[in-house]
């Protein structure tokens, strides 16, 4: 069942303060390091090296109280700063929270936000050690990941794709686009497409993905967070290549096209463009490694787009801006 929506009653911030709005994320997500000035972690192996992203969710601008939950939206927060870690090899191992909102906002806002971040963080035995809390006119979520790169092998940055190189994804692409598409129309959205609805509220990535694909000889990967093409954009400048895109292998699926007949919408912009899918997208010579699929081969630059499909320019060539 879909659940969307904000709740407005109870005790606000406001009324609670802050030093119990502080014991109600602990309280949700507790961490024996966290409590003090700072928190101390232990390296999580030995030749480890860390790995630190930081992302932000913007009410108004990044997500809507009317389309998600707060539970959801801690999960998401988790996701889009996870994948980051992911995205360079690396296994997430702490998170660090900061929240601005309204006094006015019911307190138990933060509580489902931070128990969400707890639902998340426990699929790779992470923690939630600090932060921070402050009144503002909006909410703002401001989550901190760290991780550990272990062992000796470069991280997998944007600048590692190599010519003659398979390029391979983990996960759906173009779901969360069609699922905040579907919240907005305003209709009776059908138990089929829930799951589409859920990858816009809660995008799912699975645990140590990146650290298998880097482990597998991969040299360059990204999530896709601002569209498909977008960020394979983001590769190909860094590294100097050309993607070209098998349509076969991200042709789009059952339910995308069943929201598009409803919708009466073109399919492909949600996968050429949506983004928060947070797909791992990746790199390699030889096969996909396990959960991963080839999507498209890494050639040399020519007087084409720096991603084509089957040789062409795509149709579309949007996606998510900052400041857009």
């Amino acid at each position: 069942m879909i659940h969307t929506g904000f709740p407005v009653s109870g005790p606000t911030l406001g009324e609670v303060g802050e030093h119990a709005v502080i014991q109600s994320i602990i309280d949700a997500s507790p961490s024996p390091v966290n409590g003090d000035d700072a928190a101390v972690l232990s390296p999580a192996s030995p030749n480890s090296r860390v790995v630190a992203t930081t992302d932000m969710l913007v009410e108004g601008r990044h997500f809507r109280a009317d389309v998600t939950t707060p539970w959801h939206l801690g999960r998401k927060a988790v996701v889009q700063n996870f994948a980051d870690i992911e995205a360079m090899g690396a296994r997430p191992i702490a998170v660090l929270l900061s929240l601005s909102a309204p006094p006015a906002m019911a307190a138990s806002v933060v509580g489902e936000i931070a128990r969400g971040i707890a639902h998340e963080i426990d699929k790779y035995a992470a923690e939630l050690v600090g932060g921070d809390v402050t009144a503002g006119e909006s909410l703002v979520l401001s989550v901190t990941a760290i991780g550990s790169l272990g062992g000796n092998r470069p991280p997998l940055t944007l600048s590692g794709a190599r010519p003659g190189q398979n390029l391979v994804a983990h996960g759906a692409i173009g779901y969360s686009a069609a699922g905040l598409d579907l919240l907005e129309s305003g209709m009776e959205i059908p138990e089929k497409l829930e799951p589409l609805v859920l990858a816009y509220q809660a995008p799912v990535i699975s645990p140590s993905a990146g650290v298998v694909a880097r482990s597998a000889g991969a040299s360059a990967m990204t999530d896709n967070s601002d569209g498909l093409l977008h960020d394979l954009t983001a590769i190909a400048e860094n590294s100097g290549v050309r993607f070209d895109l098998d349509p076969a292998t991200i042709a789009p699926d059952d339910l995308l096209l069943h929201a598009a007949e409803l919708l009466g919408a073109d399919p492909w912009k949600w996968v050429y463009e949506g983004g928060e899918d947070h797909t791992l997208l990746g790199t390699l010579h030889g096969n996909a490694p396990v959960g991963f699929r080839s999507i498209g081969k890494v050639c040399r630059p020519n007087d084409a787009a720096c991603v084509t499909v089957d040789g062409a320019a795509p149709n579309y060539s949007g996606g998510w801006e900052s400041f857009a």
